[in-house]
This record gives structure tokens, C-alpha cells and sequence, in this order.
């Protein structure tokens, strides 16, 4: 059981451009089965990882990388593909780029802190997830257009309110 975590984060790094080539092909009731199980994935690994003590340095640096791989991924294939509106790519990527950036010039200004996700982090990820998920349904045409339409302005304000509070914590001494 020690182990089962860091093999499904790592399974689920690996199967992260099968679902890239899937959205590139259009192919997307399959996009939307491959990325929801991947989601998955990361729910049962963390909970393996909890409730049986299976955590590892590497897990807590695997899994979210793996996460980021993939949310930022599909956000970045569906914009140059046209399926998703540019600006909406470019604040989430830009969301995760200032974090990355931030904490970079911390670390190497010798003042590292850790950053545990914040409430606004954990909604803005659960936004973009689902999200993706909608907007590939519509893209599958189930139509969930309004739902998917309404995430898209929910996705740019929680990621805006993210990025923020990130910069309040790093800032705050």
C-alpha cells in the first residue's frame, strides 16, 4: 500500500498526453472519460496516502505537478485548438506561472515558505475541473453550453482571487 499512491500519481503524469491527443483529435467523449478518470486518480491516491500513512517527498512533489500537467495542459490544448477562448487560457496559465514565479524569487531570495493550498486554490482547481468537463461535453455536443459558458466567468474570477491571496501569503511577514 506504500507505494499505491506515487503509482497512481505517476500513471496518472504518463496518461496525461493521451488525453491531450484525444482533445487535438477531437475526440472528445473519450476526452471526457480519460480525463475524469485521471481526476479520479487523484482523489484515491490522496485518500490512500492519508488513511494509510503512504505519503512520501516524492508524492508531495509528484502529484502536484501532475495536477498542474494536466489542468494547465488541456486549458493550453484547448485554446490553441480554438476550443476554449484565449483570454480564459491565458489567465489560468498566467494564474500558475506568477505562483511558480513567486515562489521561485522567494526561494531563491533565501526566503522560502511553504504554501499549503489556500480555500481559493482548492476552489479555483475544483472550478477548472469542472470546467474542462463541461466544456468538453459541449464540444461532444451534450449540451451544457450555459453551464459550461458560466464556468468559464467562474474559472477567471476564482483563479484572479487565487492568485491574489497566494500574493498576500507570500508577502505577508
Amino acid at each position: 500500500m506504500k507505494y499505491v499512491p506515487n503509482v497512481l500519481t505517476a500513471l496518472r503524469l504518463a496518461a496525461t498526453p493521451y488525453v491531450f491527443y484525444l482533445a487535438w483529435q477531437r475526440q472528445f467523449p473519450p476526452a471526457i472519460v480519460w480525463f475524469i478518470a485521471l481526476g479520479w486518480t487523484d482523489v484515491i491516491d490522496g485518500f490512500i496516502a492519508r488513511r494509510f500513512h503512504a505519503g512520501s517527498r516524492l508524492g508531495a512533489i509528484l502529484d502536484p505537478i501532475a495536477d498542474k500537467v494536466l489542468l494547465s495542459g488541456m486549458f493550453l490544448m484547448l485554446a490553441l485548438t480554438g476550443d476554449i477562448q484565449a483570454w480564459l487560457a491565458l489567465i489560468v496559465l498566467g494564474r500558475d506561472f506568477a505562483i511558480l514565479a513567486g515562489a521561485g524569487a522567494l526561494a531563491a531570495a533565501g526566503r522560502k515558505r511553504e504554501f499549503p493550498p489556500s480555500v481559493w486554490g482548492k476552489l479555483s482547481t475544483f472550478a477548472q475541473i469542472l470546467f474542462i468537463c463541461f466544456r468538453l461535453g459541449v464540444l461532444a455536443e451534450i449540451h451544457v453550453e450555459p453551464v459550461a459558458a458560466a464556468l468559464a466567468w467562474i474559472v477567471a474570477a476564482l483563479a484572479l482571487v487565487s492568485l491574489g491571496d497566494y500574493a498576500r501569503r507570500a508577502l505577508r511577514v
